[in-house]
């Protein structure tokens, strides 16, 4: 009796078993799996996110408080924006202590719950890897300087005041725009990319390298899941600083010093080596900022088979539409949309039978997206950063998301230069008075396009200083935090934070959104911008329209528009006999049928 009850149940069960519906795999058919090509990063720039003690600068302990916000909006990677020791000439990009926490951000216990925070809500970290140069206040470059024989010596790039005046190179924060500086302690000039504050390291002396790859591993051991890069293609230079001529600048690299610094002879060995030595044995994601980088040498950073970097993040996008010889001056008016569907297209073309790619528009050298992409007039703000919020999480690419986009946070527009913080800015204020240029192109710019407008602190309610901090914000906040803020946009189901958190879970669960063959349509259309993405017979097709007026699109012959699976309107899209009209800056993602 036993025996057959027993059997019966297992009959039963496994018959029960055998009736219910399996959940299906979404991703099941997808071949050559990737977290990292799956996951949608979320960069925080720690200065400007929460602070917790009232000294007007975010904080580890202050981002820690907000991690179950960061998990509530569905994002599976954090990078975080320098944290080590500096003495701060570059907020954080001129790194004296490779292993220290930065004093203002908190100590290693405060990054170690942060870490352990973040990890048990499921999301990875990426840290900032800044090792082209370090800070001039970092203790080898103390030892560098203090004699031509010192040890420390090699660390840099030093050239003999004897020897006469090295060959120009450029130093992007320099008054002057020369990347060499003359240092009376030894008669000689040291090398720097960037501030004469971040003298570039010697990648040429092994011992370099092997403290490099000592110090990420300390960082891995620790349980981080990756690095994004800063201007990695530029560790490698030719030593010899041969004289560069306009000629040779101009047919080479077409005018490009980025191009040329991003090409040295032995880049490649040392990212092979990195890999072999530390990326290779930890299960991480590796981004470089691709400075210097064209479609033509992606491949060479980011193939699987070359064994270097995950993916790369490039500059043509960001830099579309600025003037040629003047620093990030946009033209006048709308830009040209054909023109950036170009680019976006050409950059999904290079990796799409190999390698992958990455896709952004605002970051902490940018300024705000709605404000450079999208309108931050009240009447557009909204809808508008919904749309770039749609264009973002539906291409093929691993996206990266700005901390405060995910609000439609726009430009504060400072009218003075005594208002910027950013070592940028008023270097090339400077740089352009110097020589007589036009001061306020240069201001009327860069309320467009400086990178303090990105960096203004996160809008968490409409309390005093946003809920940023009790003090006072090293940087003002923008004062539309009392109506654009967290708190509100969460009592809000049609705010951009609410549509933000729609549109990343619908990545999530459409293998489509992420792995899809993208297509470009009507490519000269001056307002839509028109793809499809299809992946194992899914198809779908993406509308975008990018201008106050709306726009219209003819649907391809035999298309056929089927169910929406995102609208950033409450009204479905009219479709007149094939031809689709589209409200200003409307979004939609519709179902393509047979």
């Amino acid at each position: 009796m036993t025996k057959t009850l027993t059997a019966l149940l297992l009959a039963g069960l496994l018959a029960a078993c055998q009736s219910t519906p399996q959940k299906q795999d979404a991703f099941a058919n997808v071949s050559d799996r990737q977290w990292w090509k799956e996951a949608t990063v979320y960069q925080v720039y720690p200065r400007s996110f929460k602070d917790s003690d009232g000294d007007g600068i975010g904080d580890l302990k202050g981002l820690t408080s907000q991690l179950d916000y960061i998990k509530s909006l569905g994002v599976d990677v954090v990078w975080l924006n320098p944290i080590f020791g500096s003495p701060n000439a570059d907020n954080g990009y001129d790194i004296s202590n490779y292993q220290a926490i930065m004093k203002e951000f908190g100590t290693m216990e405060d990054f170690d719950a942060l870490l352990k925070g973040m990890h048990d809500r499921g999301i990875k970290l990426l840290l900032d890897l800044v090792v082209n140069h370090c800070s001039d206040e970092h203790e080898w470059f103390k030892q560098s300087r203090s004699s031509r024989t010192n040890p420390y010596r090699n660390y840099f790039h030093w050239w003999p005041a004897e020897k006469g005046k090295p060959a120009f190179r450029p130093g992007s924060f320099e008054v002057d725009g020369s990347g060499w500086r003359y240092d009376t302690l030894t008669n000689s000039y040291y090398l720097h990319y960037f501030s004469y504050k971040q003298p570039d390291l010697n990648w040429e002396n092994p011992q370099v390298r092997k403290e490099i790859y000592s110090m990420m591993n300390f960082w891995f051991k620790k349980g981080v899941d990756g690095f994004r890069m800063d201007v990695i293609p530029f560790i490698s230079k030719d030593t010899t600083f041969p004289v560069i001529t306009q000629k040779e600048l101009d047919e080479k690299y077409n005018g490009d010093w980025s191009q040329y610094m991003g090409n040295g002879p032995h880049v490649h060995d040392y990212l092979k080596e990195m890999n072999s030595e530390v990326l290779s044995k930890y299960p991480c994601m590796s981004v470089a900022e691709g400075a210097g980088v064209t479609t033509a040498t992606a491949h060479n950073f980011v193939d699987e088979d070359r064994k270097e970097l995950s993916m790369l993040y490039h500059f043509d996008g960001v830099s579309y539409n600025y003037q040629p010889g003047k620093f990030k001056t946009p033209y006048p008016g709308r830009y040209p949309l054909p023109g950036f569907k170009a680019i976006y297209s050409k950059w999904d073309s290079v990796f799409a039978q190999k390698g992958w790619g990455t896709i952004y528009l605002g970051n902490h050298d940018q300024p705000r997206m709605v404000t450079r992409w999208g309108n931050d007039d009240p009447k557009y703000r909204e809808i508008s950063s919904k749309m770039l919020t749609t264009f973002i999480l539906s291409m093929r690419a691993t996206p990266y998301y700005y901390f405060g986009d995910e609000l439609g946070m726009f430009n504060i527009k400072f009218d003075s230069i005594q208002q910027y913080k950013d070592i940028e800015s008023i270097s090339m204020y400077y740089q352009i008075k110097n020589r007589g240029g036009d001061l306020k192109e240069f201001m009327d710019a860069q309320k467009i396009s400086a990178r303090d407008n990105g960096r203004t602190p996160m809008q968490w309610d409409a309390s005093t200083n946003a809920g940023f901090t009790a003090g006072t914000p090293w940087i003002p906040v923008n004062a539309a935090y009392s109506t654009v803020n967290v708190a509100a946009q969460e009592k809000d189901a049609n705010s951009p934070l609410q549509y933000f958190r729609k549109m990343i879970q619908l990545r999530k669960s459409s293998p489509v959104l992420i792995y899809g063959k993208y297509t470009l349509l009507d490519k000269d259309n001056p307002d839509v911008y028109a793809y499809t993405r299809e992946l194992n017979g899914e198809k779908c097709l993406v509308l975008l329209s990018f201008s106050n007026e709306g726009g219209t699109f003819k649907l391809p012959e035999g298309m056929k528009p089927g169910e929406e699976m995102i609208n950033n309107y409450p009204q479905k899209i009219n479709n007149n006999n094939g031809t689709i009209t589209l409200q200003p800056w409307q979004a939609v993602i519709v179902k393509i049928g047979e």
